[in-house]
């Protein structure tokens, strides 16, 4: 059977993913650390749009997920012919005020498992000359930001490597993309532990992924969601480093300063 597979997928950008592709008759393996979500949402896809939903429960943040997850797949004989790396999380709040765990944790899944499953997924793709993935990075990906800095860093990884990558599959008309969402009304800063930045464009997980279906069907090797999130993303090129760095801190700051103290 092909399928597409999304990791992250029991909520937020995942789960939209999830019900977009549903409708379009695609189906799906669903990946994520949540049985009780994943089972209630592959029901509800499959009853709704009759196709195929496979729920598999992974913690992707240990070593061996992604070759097990590969193993499992290829057991039920699902060819991927497009795959979602979208699990990851974030953290807000000063480096030192964290411990070092849950930035390995973070790199682990943000950065290790998207690498790893690409590895394994890609290797089929290229042999039959046709498939996708998706990397979901961030618009945090285009400069530092203060406070979250692990966070930014590992979608900087997530943008650099989907771009390169995309050019080294165009002889194989295997699509690579990162999508760059800015702020997007999840659980995403719950899950941190953090309030949502005091930004003005909010969009909803629906607008970002049309605008990753569009650009994948573009054939672009990135794509930002949203015309400000887009602007913003680009003045990195436009003025110092070290001043937009500063401007991230000082927004950062107002929301953060005092987990940051």
């Amino acid at each position: 059977m092909t399928a597409t597979l999304i990791t992250g997928a029991s909520g937020g950008i995942g789960e939209e993913f999830a019900r977009r592709l549903a409708r379009d008759k695609r189906n799906l393996v669903l990946v994520a650390r949540s049985q009780d979500k994943l089972e209630s949402l592959a029901a509800e896809l499959m009853d709704a749009h009759g196709v195929n939903v496979v729920p598999l429960v992974f913690d992707l943040t240990k070593a061996d997920a992604a070759q097990r997850l590969f193993d499992e797949t290829a057991r039920r004989t699902l060819d991927i012919d497009l795959l979602i790396n979208n699990a990851g999380f974030g953290s807000l709040g000063a480096f030192t005020s964290f411990d070092s765990t849950r930035d390995a944790e973070m790199i682990d899944l943000n950065v290790k498992s998207l690498v790893a499953l690409t590895h394994l997924y890609i290797r089929p793709m290229m042999t039959r000359r046709s498939g996708a993935i998706i990397n979901v990075a961030s618009t945090a990906a285009f400069q530092p930001v203060p406070f979250m800095t692990t966070y930014a860093a590992t979608k900087a990884f997530v943008l650099s490597f989907s771009e390169a990558l995309a050019e080294e599959m165009r002889d194989y008309n295997v699509k690579v993309m990162a999508l760059c969402p800015g702020t997007t009304a999840t659980n995403f800063f719950a899950a941190a532990k953090g309030a949502r930045p005091p930004m003005r464009l909010v969009e909803t997980p629906a607008q970002v992924v049309a605008t990753a279906l569009r650009g994948l069907e573009a054939g672009k090797s990135s794509v930002v969601s949203g015309w400000s999130n887009f602007f913003v993303s680009q003045s990195s090129r436009f003025f110092p480093r070290t001043l937009v760095t500063r401007i991230a801190g000082n927004v950062m700051r107002s929301t953060h300063g005092k987990s940051a103290d």
